[in-house]
Order: C-alpha cells, then structure tokens, then sequence
C-alpha cells in the first residue's frame, strides 16, 4: 500500500515506532534513548528543570479551521515542542531532553504522524536547542488528537529566574513578538479564505501554528542579572498579574512602547474589524519572555523595556497597570474561556 494511503491501524506500534524514531532529534545528553521502559539523561548541573504541556484537538488546535488552513503534523509537532522548549527557556536554562506522549485515532494518516516527528525535530534545532533530545514516549489511540510533551532542563550552574523576585525600582521588558500568535489565530477562525490572505497576513497564521520562542534569551537574561522572568503563553496581562502577585509588586506598562507591538497588527485588525491592542495585552502562543531587570543594568541583546516595576498600592487591583491605570487582566485561560 502506498504510504500517502497508509493509517496508524495498517501497522503494528513496532512498525510505526520504527518510522518515527530515524526522524527524530538525538544528542550525547541521552545516555539511553528510546527502546526500553524509560530513557536514562545526563544532568551534569545536578539540578533538572521540568515542565509539562498538552494540545488536543479541537481545544489547542483544528485539523481544518474556518478559513480553510489545514493543520498538518508537522505543524503540531513544531509548536508541541516549541511551547516546552519555552518553559525551560523561562528559567534561564536550557532544553537537554523530551519525551512524547501522542493520542491519536486509528484512521490517522501515517505520513501525519511522520510529519509530526519532523515538526518536533525541526523546531528543536531550527529554534536553537540542538543539545535537546527526543528521548521516547508513548503511542496511544482515542478519540481525537492528543499531544503531551515532557521537557526536561539544565540551568548550566546558573540560578533560576522565578516569577517572584520583581522588585520595585525594576524595568519590565520583552523579549519576543506580543500578539502576533493571537492575531493568526483570529485569522484562522475569520472567514477569510487562506489563499485570498496577503503574504503579511499569512505570516500571522504561521506566528500561531508554528511559534518563535526567543531561546537564546533566556540564558541570556539569566546571566545579565534578570530578577524575575516568565513565559508569555496565555496573554501579557493574565502573565503579568501572576508574575506581580509571586513578587508582590505592580508592573505598570508603558503605553507608548506597547503601541509598537501593535502596529505590524492593524493589517489584520482592519481585515478583522478588530482591536490589534487587545492582541498585544491579552493574545498568548506567541511565547516569548517577560522579565524584570536592576535598572542599573543594560538590558541583554533582544530584550525591550515595556516598563517598570512599582510597589503595591491601595487598593492592589490586579497587580498591572497601564500608565499607572489599572488593567484587565485579559487572556487565555483553559477553564473560563
């Protein structure tokens, strides 16, 4: 049979497992990879960072969405790893192993599952993690799509750089893009057909399907004296109200320097007949980094200021302020939403 044509119920998990494992990314960090009941990793720090994320169908991502974009494996493997690769990136440490857990239906295609091994292979390398491995997981069969990626990290003797250790005095800054992931997203659900999107617009939808994360600015920021820093999955507001309440302070934002990520948006606000601002303050996925750093310091390469910390006020509000006026704290959340 063809392999266009073949299924995930053509072949024995053994045959399918010996299609998946050639494509995937391997380093000396593995010490024993996939084969037996678990993988053996190399932690020369002593310390292992740890983070855990899922995307089913349906919820995290449409196998064909409204305006007629096809989400392809390859499409699901690269943003599976990318948003864990985030995690540890967040941390200031680095990605050294991941282990995949991937549900799927019997009448799955073959080359679907192929092409989400190399997503994950090419996001790991193509975003700048060639010392992490893919070092096993699991096959399952259910329902719908389901994809859970364990990650695990090194902090290469370096501190971590935790959510709670903002302090007043501050400067707030980026490192990444804020709102393009939410704009390609609404894009996706518009009814704007995919192939009448100009190339400025299609490269949203990519921002959504297939996410940036700045992975060198983790590290980075962790050695430049970073005292608090975050992964922007779930909107700069929402994120930003939980790294104000671990620290105890306001982050108050700027707005002129957040109306600059607002303008490669108003394509798309316009097209949409919607506010690019709320992208910036409240879209997710685009997972790039919020930090705070000693205003006495030069900010490492990549990194913007957005604004500053402050102490806490009567009354507290949320924790984040634009110009010094309390703000929502819009965003994604998988239970309220």
């Amino acid at each position: 049979m063809p392999v266009e044509q073949l299924t995930v119920q053509d072949l024995s998990e053994s045959a399918l497992l010996a299609r998946i494992f050639p494509r995937l990314h391997h380093t000396p960090s593995v010490l024993l990879g996939p084969g037996d009941d678990a993988a053996l990793i190399a932690a020369p720090d002593g310390r292992t960072l740890i983070s855990i994320d899922t995307q089913t169908q349906d919820q995290d991502f449409r196998l064909e969405w409204p305006n007629g974009y096809r989400t392809t494996g390859y499409d699901v493997g690269w943003k599976a790893a990318a948003q864990n690769l985030s995690d540890i990136n967040a941390m200031g440490g680095s990605a050294t192993s991941l282990v995949v857990s991937l549900t799927m239906p019997p009448e799955t295609p073959v080359a679907w599952v192929e092409a989400f091994a190399d997503g994950l292979t090419a996001a790991i390398v193509g975003l700048g993690a060639p010392d992490c491995s893919v070092a096993g997981g699991d096959l399952g069969r259910g329902r719908e799509l389901a994809v859970t990626v364990a990650v695990v990290g090194t902090l290469a003797g370096l501190a971590p750089v935790l959510r709670s250790g903002a302090r007043p005095g501050d400067v707030l800054a980026v490192s990444g893009t804020l709102g393009k992931a939410a704009a390609g997203w609404a894009l996706l659900e518009s009814d704007i057909p995919l192939e009448s999107l100009s190339a400025e617009l299609r490269s949203l939808v990519e921002k959504q399907c297939r996410p940036l994360p700045p992975l060198a600015a983790g590290p980075l920021a962790a050695r430049a004296g970073a005292t608090a820093m975050l992964d922007i999955s779930d909107g700069l507001m929402r994120d930003g109200s939980r790294m104000a309440e671990a620290s105890n302070v306001v982050l108050d934002f700027d707005p002129a320097a957040l109306e600059n990520y607002a303008v490669p948006l108003l394509p798309a606000a316009t097209a949409l007949d919607a506010d690019a601002m709320r992208w910036v303050l409240g879209g997710g996925e685009d997972h790039g980094l919020l930090a705070t750093f000693p205003a006495t310091i030069q900010l490492p390469q990549g990194f913007t200021a957005i604004g500053s910390v402050q102490a806490v006020v009567e009354p507290p509000g949320s924790g984040v302020r634009i110009s010094g006026q309390t703000a929502d704290t819009v965003g994604w959340d998988h239970f309220a939403d």
